[in-house]
Formats: structure tokens, C-alpha cells, sequence
């Protein structure tokens, strides 16, 4: 099963995302995802294949978002598809052997994700966040509370993973909604010890 903790990419251009995806892997990070808008499939691929070399030496997951064609050159352990990005269908027929995990912000995209047999939901936002330009409505403890029991009496045991503003002080109350894991981006990426708190977030996830 995937990593509990995932790493989405920042940075001002691609070479900057790969650089912030080195220094997380270097600081214990083992589920990292490229996530680059707006850019050829070509550059997208060339970054892609440098943050696979990456992750082969630090014996972690690669996840491409939004494009099955680079998952697919890249060799990518897992594809991200958002709400509007192509179908999981026409993903699995590209990628048919990659892990797919798909966003969610409500409990219909939820049992759409389910039937669509996916391997991760990445259900959020939990806050507002500059990381994303079309932000969905923000879901708070309540919305996970709520979406995450409606999850259980339906008995859909797809794996969440909360995503979208995170900061340290919200991972306990998170993981106690029953999700599976926590996806960050700025958390990490602004952290001047990322070690020490990528360890501390892997305790509170790994003993919730």
C-alpha cells in the first residue's frame, strides 16, 4: 500500500518542482507528486523522467498528475486524475498496470471514484489554498467528519487522503475522521526542517 504521507510539488518553474521534490525525498519523504500545469507533454515528460531518477534512488513512489500519457513515458507508480481531467476508464486503457488515485469534494464524487474502482481518493480541499486556481468549496473537520462517516455506512473502503491547506496542528483531528493518509505541499516545501517534521507528521499518521 502507498505511503501514508504524500508530497505534491511546488515551484516557480519545472526545474524548481523537481528541486523541491529532491530536498523532501532527501528529508525521508517516500510518495511525491509532480504536479505541473500549463506545459508540453514533452517538458512534462522530461521533468517527469528526472523525478522518477529521483525517487528509483530513494526508493520512493512517483505520482504524475493530470496526464496518463507522461505517467505512461515516465514509468510513474501512480497517476492523479482531477474532477476534470480525463476519464479513469481512458486512463486505465493507457496506463493499465499504473495505480490511479482521483480528487473528490463531495460525497457523490466520492461513490464516482468508488465505482470507478480507483486505488487512493484525494478528498479536499480542507482549507483555502493558493496551491490550486480552481479551488472547489472548502470541506473543514466537518466536511471529512461527515463525508468520511457517510463513507462507512455505505461501507467504501477506498482509501482517502485529506489534501489542501493542511498545516501541522490540523493532521491529528484529520486522521481521527478515518482517512487514510495526508497530502501536503507548502507544509513541506516552506519547512526549514523538513526531517524533523516529516517525522513528526509520519508519527501522528503511522499511531492514529
Amino acid at each position: 500500500m502507498l505511503h501514508k504521507l504524500h508530497y505534491i510539488s511546488q515551484g516557480d518553474t519545472p526545474a524548481a518542482h523537481v528541486l523541491n521534490i529532491s530536498t523532501a525525498l532527501d528529508s525521508g519523504i517516500k510518495l511525491v507528486q509532480l504536479r505541473l500545469k500549463h506545459i508540453t507533454d514533452e517538458r512534462y515528460t522530461e521533468y517527469a523522467l528526472k523525478a522518477q531518477e529521483l525517487c528509483k534512488q530513494y526508493n520512493a513512489h512517483l505520482v504524475v498528475n493530470d496526464n496518463a500519457l507522461v505517467s505512461k513515458l515516465s514509468n510513474s507508480s501512480v497517476l492523479h486524475l482531477g474532477l476534470e481531467d480525463m476519464s479513469i476508464t481512458d486512463a486505465k486503457n493507457i496506463v493499465p498496470s499504473t495505480l490511479i488515485g482521483g480528487t473528490a469534494n463531495t460525497f457523490d464524487h466520492v461513490q464516482q471514484r468508488c465505482a470507478d474502482q480507483v486505488d487512493y481518493i484525494g478528498l479536499g480541499p480542507y482549507r483555502f489554498t493558493t496551491t490550486k486556481k480552481k479551488l472547489s468549496p472548502v470541506l473543514g473537520l466537518e466536511g471529512y467528519n461527515t463525508i468520511m462517516g457517510q463513507m462507512k455506512k455505505q461501507e467504501l473502503t477506498t482509501p482517502v487522503y485529506a489534501i489542501g491547506g493542511i498545516e501541522f496542528e490540523d493532521i491529528a483531528p484529520l486522521m481521527k475522521t478515518g482517512v487514510y493518509g495526508i497530502a501536503v505541499s507548502g507544509l513541506i516545501t516552506h519547512s526549514k526542517n523538513k526531517e524533523q517534521l516529516i517525522k513528526e507528521i509520519n508519527k501522528i499518521i503511522y499511531h492514529a
